[in-house]
């Protein structure tokens, strides 16, 4: 029995979901942007048209945002800053989709992703952060995770993966692990993308109904599905046991994706106190001329066929 008013209203859900996937990808086409911020308080339910000005508001403020990140990665590369960003949260929550927005227009030589798999047999015997330290960043680097050492307090922890032993050392542990990276002089950030149980239960069902995003749903994305309030009190004690000054913790509402991406972006941008790094203009030098230069033709068998025309 799905949880929505009635089955037409859950097909409209899944409808919007799929055109958003869509449209993310067709965005630097939109030429047509409004010049105003709508406003958004939640996920009403909009007309086709109001749908359309949503989306055009959205598309000229993410672009303004992703002009701002271009900023912030060039003050980090010249002050040879150190920042981990962490992105948590459950199945669907929208953490790639953030990270896909703020990486999108960076250089991946600055702003690079770590998204680990499961540990080898070896990497289980090895110090618990240990893989994860190996991807912390050097001066003048960013690096994003896309779920990270707190994977012990959520989904090892539900899933039976670790003994609760192991989950209190990692409690104990990980206060003391980012107080030294603080200290080492890595800017430590946290996010939790927080989604309703309803919520989820749309992404998923969008994800089966798609073919280019059924690969998303894994075994322990539909197990983890079905243990819903396991993840809960797991997330609830995680957030009361790892939030310090240090490294504290900061929960992105997610259940419209669109506003989640920009609300995130523009809290992430705000804690640096960045600014424009001046760069020396840019020269296009004249292409030297030789007169015993001849172009030679490209042989036909080495071409990729032109089909489209």
């Amino acid at each position: 029995m799905t949880p929505f008013a009635d089955h037409a209203d859950l097909l409209k859900r899944i409808e919007r979901e799929l055109t958003d996937g869509y449209d993310e990808e067709l965005e630097l086409e939109i030429e047509d942007r409004t010049d105003h911020l709508a406003e958004a308080d939640g996920v009403p339910v909009r007309s086709d048209e109001e749908e359309r000005l949503a989306r055009q508001v959205y598309f000229k403020e993410l672009f303004r945002l992703q002009a701002e990140l271009v900023k912030l990665q060039d003050w980090v590369a010249t002050t040879r800053q150190k920042v981990v960003v962490l992105f948590e949260g459950r199945d669907a929550a929208g953490k790639g989709g953030v990270i896909k927005r703020i990486t999108q227009r960076l250089n991946p030589r600055v702003c690079r992703v770590v998204a680990l798999p499961a540990p080898s047999d070896r990497e289980r015997t090895q110090w618990y952060f240990q893989r994860y330290a190996a991807h912390l960043p050097a001066a003048g680097e960013i690096v994003l995770f896309d779920r990270s050492w707190y994977n012990r307090a959520g989904v090892e922890r539900v899933m039976g993966f670790c003994g609760e032993e192991d989950v209190e050392e990692f409690f104990r542990s990980v206060p003391e692990f980012e107080r030294m990276l603080v200290r080492s002089g890595i800017k430590v950030l946290k996010y939790w993308f927080s989604i309703t149980d309803d919520e989820q239960h749309v992404r998923f069902l969008s994800r089966i109904h798609d073919p280019m995003k059924q690969w998303k749903l894994s075994p322990m994305d539909l197990e983890s599905r079905r243990r819903w309030e396991q993840y809960t009190k797991a997330k609830e004690d995680m957030l009361e046991r790892t939030h310090i000054d240090e490294a504290r913790w900061w929960v992105v509402e997610g259940n419209d994706k669109k506003l989640a991406r920009l609300n995130c972006i523009r809290h992430l941008l705000s804690q640096f106190d960045y600014g424009e790094v001046e760069h020396p203009p840019i020269n296009l030098p004249e292409r030297e001329r030789h007169s015993d230069y001849s172009r030679q033709p490209v042989p036909q068998d080495l071409m990729v066929p032109t089909v489209y025309r």
